[in-house]
């Protein structure tokens, strides 16, 4: 792909003089270059996306496979933003509690 798109951008170069360097011609590598910036951004977007969901699925996997941990965390990230702020919470207070009796910050 940077290959191509090397030799493109120098075929459009190379260009140039036919076209006398008009508004058309320079316009041309700017719609491509748009386009190809934009379709990008969904390539990575769609990537990231399923990154998530693989991470996800491993730490389900994870957390259903451990002994004592607490099967309600599995798909953690279908609950809404209050529900995550609420166990965020509780996270905090079993933190600060585990420090204080650990004598640890």
């Amino acid at each position: 792909a940077f290959t191509a798109n090397i030799a493109l951008t120098a075929l459009w170069l190379l260009l140039g003089p036919v076209f006398r360097f008009s508004d058309t011609w320079q316009l041309t590598m700017n719609t491509a270059a748009s386009q190809v910036t934009f379709l990008i951004a969904f390539l990575l977007q769609n990537t990231q996306n399923r990154d998530t969901r693989a991470l996800q699925l491993k730490l389900d996997e994870l957390i259903r496979s451990t002994a004592g941990a607490r099967s309600q965390l599995i798909q953690l990230e279908e609950l809404d933003d209050d529900q995550l702020d609420a166990l965020k919470h509780e996270f905090e207070r079993l933190h600060e509690r585990r420090s204080r009796t650990s004598g640890k910050v």
